[in-house]
C-alpha cells in the first residue's frame, strides 16, 4: 500500500524543501552501528562520504549509533575503524578524533537527548505512552489477520494529564513517541529527485525514546545532525522510505533539514541481493583473500556511477585524490548496483601493476610475497633471491590478480623443483645440457631459437622436446612458454633442473 503513497514527484522552486545552505564547508557523516563487521554497502556509504567532503573541503565524521545495546557487538568498533583506516578513508572527527562535537558515540550522549525529548515533550510534539508490549503485539497480530498493515493506535495520544500523572505516579514503565501529522512530505533526493510520502498514512505515533532511557534511531540520528552541523545526508536507499519522518521531527524542532541524497542497493551480477551470510560482503574477508584497499575502492565505485567513464575506456584505476575530484552527486545511478566479480579481479591486478611503479611499495610487494614462500614451502630449505622475486612480480602482472595466485600449485616451480613424471632420454639431455652452456644470450627469443635448432640437428619433433623441457622445469603440462620459464628461472636454475633429472 505505500508503495502507492511513496513516489517521485515534480518539484518547482515553490515547493523545494532545500536547506538553503550558508556555509562554504559542507559536513557529512558515516553513521554505522556496531553490530558486527564493516560490510560492502557500508564501505561504500562511507567511501562516498568522504569522497563528497574531500572534493569540497569539507569534513567527514564518524558516528557510532549504538542506542540498540542488545545488537551491540564487542569489539566491532574497533573493527570499523580499522576496516576504514585499512580502505584509506580518513576522518576529520570521531571516536578514534576527537572533535569539537562529540562524544561521537550515541550511548555516551543519553544525556543529550534526554533535554531534547524534553523540548518536544513541553511544546506538545510528543507524549508518553503507557501501552505494554501485549498490547502492541495483539495490535500487530490483528492487523496481520486482517490484511493490514501493523501500526500503532495511538491510543496514549489523547490520555489526560490526571491519567498520565496516575500512570507515573504508580510506576507504569513508559516510552516517548511523537506526533505525526497527516502532511505530506516532500524532499529533493540528490540521487532519486523528488520524493513525496505521507507517513501517517501507513504508520502509527513512532517511538523517540524507550523505556530504558535510550533513543531510537529517527530521533537520536535528527538531534546529533543537527548538533554535530551536518549539512547532507548520504545513506542506504532503506533509509529514504523513514527522511519524511524525520523531516517531521525536525520542523517540530523548528530546524532546517540537510539535504538527502540515498544510495541504491549492490546487488549480485544476477540481480540477487547480497546477504551478510555471504563470505563475499564483508570487507574483512576481502582483505584476507588478497584483495588491496584501491582496487576495493575502485570496484564499488565501478558498480554505481557518481564517476566519470568513458565508453570503451575499459577499467582504469584511480586514486582517491582521482575519485573525489570527478565525483558528483547527480551522475549517482538510481538503478541497484550490480556487482561485477571479474571487475574486482581487473582492479586487483592493476593496483599490484600500480605498486611496482613504485619503488617502496615494491619493496613491500617482495616482502609479502616472501613470505607467502616460506609459509607455503615452509617444508623445504629455499634460498631465494630478492631480484628472482621482483624479476617474478614483474613478468606475472599480465597473469596474476592477487600475489598470493604465486605459491599456487600454478606457479609453484617458480620456487621449488617439481616433481618430475616424464620419461627423460638421458644421452639427449646430456647433449642438450652442454648446447644450453654454451649459449650467451639466456633471453626467451634465443632460448627458442637454440631449442628449436636443437630439435632439427638431434632430429626430435619440437613439440615432443618442449613438452619433456615443460614437465622438468615445471611439472606441468600446460603454461607458460618453455623458453619464457627458462628465461625467468635463469640460465643456471634451468640447467639444475635439467641436470637433476639425469642423478
Amino acid at each position: 500500500m505505500w508503495s502507492i503513497l511513496y513516489r517521485r514527484v515534480l518539484f518547482t522552486s515553490k515547493n523545494k524543501l532545500l536547506r538553503n545552505l550558508t556555509t562554504d564547508v559542507p559536513r557529512v557523516r558515516f553513521a554505522p552501528s556496531p553490530t558486527g563487521y564493516l560490510h560492502l554497502g557500508g564501505l561504500r556509504t562511507a567511501l562516498y562520504n568522504y569522497l563528497f567532503a574531500k572534493s569540497r573541503g569539507g569534513v567527514f565524521i564518524l558516528r557510532i549509533e549504538d542506542t540498540d545495546q542488545s545488537r551491540k557487538v564487542e569489539g566491532s568498533i574497533q573493527a570499523l575503524i580499522e576496516d576504514l583506516d585499512w580502505s584509506g578513508i580518513e576522518c576529520n572527527e570521531g571516536p578514534n578524533r576527537g572533535g569539537k562535537y562529540g562524544p561521537y558515540v550515541q550511548s555516551e550522549r543519553l544525556h543529550i537527548y534526554q533535554q531534547y525529548i524534553q523540548k518536544l515533550l513541553d511544546n506538545g510534539s510528543a507524549y508518553k505512552c503507557f501501552c505494554t508490549e501485549r498490547r502492541l503485539n495483539i495490535l500487530k497480530r490483528d492487523a496481520i489477520r486482517h490484511q493490514r498493515i501493523p501500526r500503532y493506535d495511538n491510543k496514549c495520544r489523547s490520555l489526560s494529564d490526571d491519567v498520565i500523572k496516575e500512570k507515573m505516579g504508580a510506576g507504569i514503565p513508559y516510552c516517548i513517541r511523537f506526533k505525526l501529522s497527516s502532511d505530506c512530505q516532500a524532499f529533493e533526493d540528490m540521487v532519486f529527485g523528488g520524493i513525496a510520502y505521507d507517513v501517517s498514512m501507513n504508520e502509527g505515533d513512532p517511538v523517540l525514546m524507550k523505556s530504558d532511557g535510550f533513543p531510537t534511531y529517527h530521533f537520536a540520528n535528527v538531534v546529533d545532525d543537527h548538533l554535530m552541523g551536518i549539512t547532507h545526508v548520504l545513506r542506504g536507499v532503506e533509509w529514504q522510505i523513514s527522511t519524511t519522518k524525520h523531516l517531521l521531527i525536525y520542523r517540530a524542532f523548528g530546524w532546517s533539514p540537510p539535504q538527502f541524497g540515498h544510495l541504491p542497493l549492490i546487488v549480485n551480477a544476477d540481480g540477487t541481493k547480497l546477504s551478510k551470510r555471504q563470505s563475499d560482503v564483508r570487507v574483512d574477508d576481502y582483505r584476507k583473500k588478497g584483495i588491496y584497499p584501491l582496487a576495493l575502492v575502485n570496484y564499488i565505485t565501478l558498480s554505481g556511477g557518481g564517476f566519470d567513464h568513458v565508453a570503451g575506456e575499459g577499467v582504469r584505476l584511480k586514486t582517491l585524490d582521482e575519485l573525489a575530484a570527478e565525483f558528483q552527486t547527480q551522475k549517482i545511478s538510481s538503478h541497484p548496483s550490480r556487482l561485477n566479480p571479474n571487475l574486482l579481479e581487473e582492479c586487483n591486478r592493476l593496483e599490484i601493476k600500480r605498486q611496482l611503479k613504485d619503488e617502496n611499495l615494491t619493496k613491500e610487494l617482495v616482502g609479502k610475497l616472501q613470505g607467502l614462500i616460506k609459509e607455503r614451502f615452509y617444508d623445504q630449505n629455499l634460498h631465494i633471491s630478492e631480484t628472482h622475486i621482483r624479476s617474478v612480480l614483474f613478468w606475472a602482472t599480465s597473469r596474476i590478480t592477487r600475489v598470493e595466485d604465486l605459491v599456487s600449485n600454478k606457479f609453484a616451480f617458480l620456487w621449488v623443483l617439481p616433481h618430475n613424471k616424464t620419461e627423460i632420454d638421458s644421452q639427449l639431455f646430456g647433449k642438450l645440457i652442454q648446447n644450453l652452456e654454451d649459449l650467451e644470450d639466456f633471453k626467451e627469443d634465443s632460448i627458442k631459437a637454440n631449442l628449436r635448432e636443437f630439435s632439427l640437428t638431434n632430429k626430435i619433433k619440437f613439440p615432443a622436446l618442449m613438452k619433456m623441457l615443460r614437465s622438468v622445469l615445471s611439472g606441468l603440462s600446460e603454461g607458460p612458454g618453455v623458453a619464457e620459464m627458462m628465461q625467468l628461472l635463469g640460465k643456471r636454475q634451468s640447467l639444475d633442473r635439467i641436470k637433476a633429472v639425469l642423478r
